[in-house]
């Protein structure tokens, strides 16, 4: 069964911001199956609009940041 966007239910989102881009944590529920953590980065590009970026390692400072994002999307996963 191929990937359905209609399905694909977001619960929960937040972001972090810093100078260099932003980092969003999110809940996602596919066809109200299980709800799954998500965490991207997103970059700023040449006109200052985000993009996507691979999310990789993070910084000290990052990791900090979005703990609590993490620890309150973990409550909206029951």
């Amino acid at each position: 069964m191929p990937y359905d966007s209609s399905l694909d239910a977001q619960v929960f989102t937040r972001f972090w911001e810093n100078d260099n881009g932003k980092i969003v944590v999110s809940v996602y529920s596919y066809n109200n199956g299980p709800r799954k953590i998500q965490i991207i980065r997103e970059v700023k590009d040449r006109n200052g609009e985000y993009a996507f970026a691979k999310l990789g390692r993070l910084t000290k400072e990052e990791a900090e940041g979005i703990l609590p994002l993490i620890q309150e999307a973990l409550k909206n996963m029951q």
